[in-house]
């Protein structure tokens, strides 16, 4: 998988991350999984041509010493979705800016 991994994080930081997510991303079914939209002008063509499918997002992984920001862009609606793919630039600068957002806001040393 390709992702984004910050680690050796203290366990204050995981609880300050924890409370940004739920204001910042959609909690999803799994404990420690958000999700985050992306939206339509940052889509490929066809997964903007495919509005079934919308809408299309990338997932963070919050463990107890680090979190994860997936580069695979899916449907939050449909696990068996045929336009699941890596994020292409537009997308991947898209998920570094949402994670260097997270540590700036925050104030985290990573």
């Amino acid at each position: 998988m390709r992702q984004y991994l910050l680690d050796e994080i203290g366990k204050a930081d995981i609880s300050r991350i924890k409370t940004y997510l739920d204001e910042h991303a959609i909690p999803a079914r799994l404990e420690g999984i958000w999700w985050v939209d992306l939206q339509e002008d940052l889509l490929n063509e066809q997964q903007y041509a495919h509005r079934d499918f919308q809408p299309f997002c990338f997932a963070i992984e919050l463990g107890d010493k680090f979190i994860k920001f997936e580069f695979l862009i899916r449907s939050r609606l449909y696990l068996r979705c045929p336009y699941v793919d890596y994020a292409n630039r537009q997308q991947r600068d898209f998920i570094m800016g949402f994670a260097d957002r997270l540590v700036e806001d925050l104030g985290l040393r990573t």
